[in-house]
Parts: C-alpha cells; structure tokens; sequence
C-alpha cells in the first residue's frame, strides 16, 4: 500500500497505477438493495424473468450508477494517508459506461492518480478509476475521480 503524508508525496504518483483490487460479485440481491435505495426499478435490472427471455445474455445487469457506487468500496485500500485531518468525496469530472454489469459478473477497481494540487489549504486529487468486468476486453465503467484530504497541521 502507498503512503501519503503530503501533497508532495501524492504529486509524486502522478501518471502512477496505484491499486488493482480484489474481485467484488454483483448478485441480484445488491442490485435489488439498490433499486430499493434508488427507486430505480427498471426492468433490465430487477426482473429477472423477463431477462431470460429479452436480455441478450438471459440476465439482470447492475444499474450503471450502482457501478459507480462501488468505487470507494473498491479503490479503499490503494493507499494510506498519514496525519489526514479528513478527507470529502469533491466528485466527478467525467463518467463513461462503456459496457453492461450482468449479475453474476466479478469486478474490480483499477486506479491511477492524474494530478494533484493544493487547493483552499488541502490536496485535490484527480485520479482514474477503471471498473473492470471479469473475462470482459471493455471496462463497465471509466470515471474520474475527485477527492479532498486535508492533512492535520
């Protein structure tokens, strides 16, 4: 795992893969815990008969959003910060979804930093986050990423 104890520290990965993680199953018990959360009943994601019969792969997929949920789960533990005061999701600059999640399908995190500054006294990180889909060429998901963390004087 990296350690950041600084902005200069974290300007130093920049262009840098910093994690790969474990592979996480997307079952339909989370796809439909997310529907729940969302009100986001659409069919190609909770029902599951009629995605025998009209899905191309004969299954639910996992709701693009619910992909993107996954990251902070995912990316967590690529790297430590020390003397971290806190730390604030700043959001996203862009996402793409560039292939379906069919339930049952592993997936996995992949993420390399792209720039980070100082800004109002803390460390804005822009990084790439790749959600990767087990036996699949395209990513589900691309996003990049914005946090602040700021670091304890």
């Amino acid at each position: 795992m990296l350690v950041i104890r600084s902005i200069e520290d974290a300007k130093a990965l920049e262009g840098t893969e910093v994690g790969l993680s474990d592979w996480a199953v997307i079952d339909q018990h989370r796809v439909d815990q997310f529907a729940e959360a969302t009100a986001d009943h659409q069919w190609i994601h909770v029902d599951t008969e009629r995605a025998k019969r009209e899905m191309p792969d004969g299954k639910t997929i996992a709701h693009g959003y619910l992909t993107l949920a996954l990251i902070p789960a995912l990316t967590g533990k690529f790297v430590e910060f020390e003397n971290l005061a806190r730390a604030i999701n700043f959001g996203l600059n862009k996402v793409r979804f560039y292939a379906p999640v069919p339930v049952g399908s592993r997936l996995r995190g992949r993420a390399t930093v792209l720039q980070a500054r100082k800004r109002a006294g803390a460390l804005l990180l822009t990084s790439e986050v790749r959600i990767e889909v087990e036996g699949h060429k395209k990513p589900a998901c691309v996003a990049e990423t914005l946090g602040m963390y700021f670091f304890d004087e």
